[in-house]
């Protein structure tokens, strides 16, 4: 006879159109799922009556610490944004005990939203990881890496040995938890930094992150410096493969996506993010038609503004049907598609997150189909169209119930709001003229070979360190 199980999961609609079902779960998988009749004994039993049983989100980029920075710097340009505002702001304000706090925080509104993973990019990530693990969201925590002082990285030249450090304290360090290098962009990282970055991951067996061809003026400098686009520049390098996540992607040519579909390089779309800053609209219907791996991200807070990662894909399908004049790309059960399973091979998931099958990880949302927007229910294209983040009633990562009746179980959200509440009063407090950055070229040949090579003027350094 089958022993009780961890957790079973009543009552729900698994599919559009099935009967009432049930999920089972043993050691953090999905052991068995199927209709009511047949529904075994559980040691616990969540009542899915008028729910939708499905896989959790996979949110495949954020910078989670940068809930500190939500509507600091709004309505400019990506590269003002980020020079004149968000950089100095970070050299001012980011900590260990900021980025653990505004990490809890981007992990309990991820929650709450039916967000189950996350890949995060940024420095300090240590203390995100920390948050993710304490918070039980799943996680791909990237170490980030910057050819400029950094917050944690005073010495440039240490911020591969960090991340290496990073990466061997976090291996096999939380079931939750998978340690990642997210490189910031061939634009502030030196080729040697690039290559170097690429060889620690390898060495490690973990993902490599990029941002790459966000913006034309990136491509345009790329050109200009190295004579070829970013995405073929990491192509010389050799630093593209199945391995190497390039986020954004915006401005890529058909020679850059054939480098991707030839690599395996998934690239990772953040629609909202780049609508807001004015970067672009990535080809996503052209990525998916020459078999390239995609996933969705949000991006951080400071350029979303928010993690709702259900509005993320439901902005993602209306904005390439507005601007092709076509309804019919990219179809809701496709996007859903992209929003788990998708997501999750990105990730270096795949076959284990993202479906709702037996041996899969049981990263579960429930959502409430009761609600007034979920009202009728014809399909799961009422996910994508009329969902929203208050629809998701109960989440369960690893088979751990994280959420229940919308409320996070593994963290005081109250806490977690009132620290953050407290660094956005020394942020607003600490306001003024950003500290001054100094932009540099660097010719290819050049000792360094880089891009594009940013210099900081004023701000940490040996004898300033970042708060």
């Amino acid at each position: 006879m089958q022993p009780p199980y961890d957790l079973v999961i009543a009552n729900g609609r698994l599919s559009a159109d099935c009967a009432l079902g049930y999920v089972a779960i043993q050691g953090g998988l999905v052991a068995a799922l199927g209709p009511m009749a047949e529904m075994p004994a559980g040691a616990v039993i969540i009542d899915a009556a008028g729910c939708l049983v499905m896989p959790g989100f996979v949110n495949c980029h954020n910078h989670a610490a940068m809930t500190l920075f939500r509507g600091l710097a709004d309505d400019l340009p990506l590269m003002q944004w980020l020079t004149d505002h968000v950089f100095p702001a970070e050299a001012r304000f980011v900590s260990p005990e900021m980025v653990y706090w505004c990490s809890k925080l981007a992990a309990a509104e991820m929650l709450l939203s039916g967000t189950t993973t996350v890949a995060d990019g940024y420095f300090y990530e240590e203390q995100a990881a920390q948050a993710f693990a304490d918070a039980g969201i799943r996680a791909v925590a990237a170490q980030g890496v910057i050819d400029f002082p950094a917050p944690g990285v005073a010495d440039p030249a240490e911020n591969i040995n960090v991340a290496r450090r990073f990466v061997t304290a976090w291996q096999g360090k939380s079931p939750l938890v998978t340690p990642a290098i997210f490189c910031h962009s061939p634009y502030t990282c030196r080729r040697e930094t690039l290559v170097a970055a690429k060889q620690a991951a390898q060495e490690a067996g973990v993902p490599l992150f990029l941002h790459v061809a966000e913006t034309a003026g990136e491509v345009a400098e790329s050109r200009k410096q190295v004579g070829r686009t970013p995405m073929g520049y990491l192509h010389e390098l050799g630093i593209l493969d199945r391995d190497t996540v390039c986020v954004h992607g915006v401005w890529l040519s058909e020679a850059d996506m054939d480098i991707l579909a030839a690599s395996g390089s998934p690239v990772v779309v953040c629609p909202e993010s780049n609508m807001k800053l004015a970067a672009g609209i990535a080809p996503l219907p052209e990525l998916l038609e020459r078999g390239i791996g995609v996933g969705i991200g949000t991006d951080g807070c400071a350029s979303n503004n928010n993690l709702d990662f259900l509005g993320e894909v439901a902005r993602c399908a209306l904005l390439h049907k507005g601007t092709r004049l076509d309804p019919t790309v990219l179809p809701a059960a496709r996007l859903l598609t992209l929003a788990a399973e998708d997501g999750a091979a990105c990730l270096g998931f795949g076959g284990q997150l993202g479906r709702l099958a037996p041996g899969y990880f049981a990263d579960l949302i429930i959502v409430d189909l009761a609600h007034p927007r979920l009202t009728p229910f014809y399909g799961l294209a009422t996910i994508i169209y009329a969902g929203a983040a208050s629809q998701v009633r109960d989440v369960i990562v690893g088979g751990q119930v994280v959420v229940r009746e919308r409320r996070c179980l593994t963290l005081d959200l109250a806490e977690v709001q009132a620290r953050v509440r407290e660094m956005a009063e020394q942020v607003k407090a600490g306001g003024g003229a950003p500290f001054p950055i100094a932009m540099e070229t660097r010719n290819a040949g050049d000792e360094g070979d880089g891009v594009i090579e940013k210099g900081i003027s004023a701000g940490p350094s040996r004898e300033n360190p970042p708060a």
